[in-house]
């Protein structure tokens, strides 16, 4: 019974610790206006603040992997959940638009690394096939981000200010550095790189022979293009839905947990799904699910008449799907490194954010009143995603 409880301790701190980045993401979208306002910023300068957090989680865990492959787990975990928590402080104290933009960096170069090792303890904890149930474990922890987050930063906005979220953020990172303390460490030192002389050399050679290896690559970028859909809507929804359609922050915030509940409900549907489908077959079905809807989506969001429901329902659909998509991806591309765990799933990370950038960037180039720059952004990473997975997977 202890161990079981155990377990289950360790599961949701490694959900807390991948949840990073949705916190920090999700919990201030519905203040766009207020930052705008306070700040005397542009949308497009706002939403700059997402591509920077972006491009920092992508070039943290190109650090993050090898330097916790090297040194153990814990110690670069503490160090970068502290980063995160003394960053979200500075955020909450900015005077400026640029102010906030640095600051955003910092904490996502700290907040990555709790994404990076997270995903390393479970591969050096659980075989493949457990990893992929484990990954669904995680995502139900870390669904519940995008559910509670957009609701409370809606609340803080209106009572007491933007500021006051990223106060919250900075105790989530004090709540969970704490809990850190109790993880125990996953990687022995007998399993450690040894690679003490040209650290940097080594690192780079690592993730070259990651980057050749075809089984990484194929299932790491397919997950990482469909995570980049996702992105293109968190980028674009805020603008979307509360300026586009007028939604109020508190409906927003409703809007965006339903749809996070889609994805938690798929998550856990594919853990039950494996027991009797590989992972590499249910992704390829996620995948094939993604692209039919953001193709569905695109088409209404350019017929004005659909109105805002014509984009929140193929929204839902192809959110859903990536409950799928993403739990098998990430364990199929960490399946076969040993002795590189840390290294593949922060090339993995990186990836993705990087990826991610690259959406919210493309989003935040049009100024059009309407969702279709969203939903072509939206369905061109959907179709890559599934073309990535047909053409660069094994058979």
């Amino acid at each position: 019974m202890a161990s079981s409880t155990g377990a289950l301790r360790r599961i949701l701190t490694l959900g807390a610790l991948t949840a990073f980045a949705p916190m920090s993401i999700d919990m201030y979208l519905p203040a766009f206006g207020a930052l705008q306002r306070e700040l005397h910023a542009t949308p497009d300068a706002v939403q700059r603040t997402l591509v920077v957090f972006f491009a920092g989680l992508a070039l943290g865990q190109v650090v993050w992997g090898p330097v916790s492959d090297r040194y153990g787990r814990k110690p670069p975990l503490l160090l970068g959940i502290g980063i995160y928590a003394v960053a979200s402080v500075g955020c909450a104290l900015s005077q400026s638009i640029d102010a906030l933009l640095g600051w955003r960096g910092l904490q996502a170069l700290g907040g990555c690394a709790g994404i990076v090792i997270a995903r390393s303890m479970v591969r050096d904890t659980y075989p493949p096939v457990d990893a992929a149930r484990v990954f669904s474990r995680l995502t139900l922890v870390l669904g519940a981000a995008p559910i509670l987050a957009p609701l409370a930063g809606a609340a803080l906005v209106q009572s007491a200010g933007w500021r006051v979220i990223f106060a919250a953020l900075a105790a989530f990172g004090v709540a969970c550095w704490l809990a850190a303390l109790a993880l125990p460490e996953s990687l022995p030192p007998a399993a450690r790189s040894q690679a003490v002389q040209r650290p940097l050399h080594r690192a780079l050679h690592t993730y070259a022979e990651l980057l050749r290896d075809r089984r990484f690559i194929g299932f790491a970028l397919s997950g990482a293009l469909g995570q980049a859909a996702m992105f293109a809507y968190i980028a674009g929804a805020p603008f979307v839905f509360m300026q586009v359609f007028g939604f109020a922050p508190q409906q927003f915030g409703v809007l965006f947990g339903l749809n996070a509940v889609g994805l938690i409900a798929a998550s856990q549907l594919n853990h039950a799904l494996l027991a009797r489908l590989s992972s590499a077959v249910l992704l390829s079905r996620a995948l094939r699910a993604l692209a039919l809807c953001a193709a569905v989506l695109l088409a209404l969001a350019l017929w004005p008449a659909a109105g805002w429901p014509g984009v929140a329902l193929p929204l839902f659909f192809a959110l859903s799907s990536l409950g799928f998509s993403f739990p098998n991806a990430t364990a199929l591309a960490l399946a076969h490194q040993s002795g590189r765990v840390g290294s593949a799933a922060a090339l993995t990370g990186s990836l993705q954010f990087a990826l991610a950038a690259a959406s919210g960037w493309l989003v935040s180039l049009s100024a059009r009143p309407s969702a279709a720059p969203m939903a072509a952004v939206f369905c061109a990473f959907a179709v890559l995603a599934l073309t990535a997975q047909r053409t660069l997977t094994p058979r």
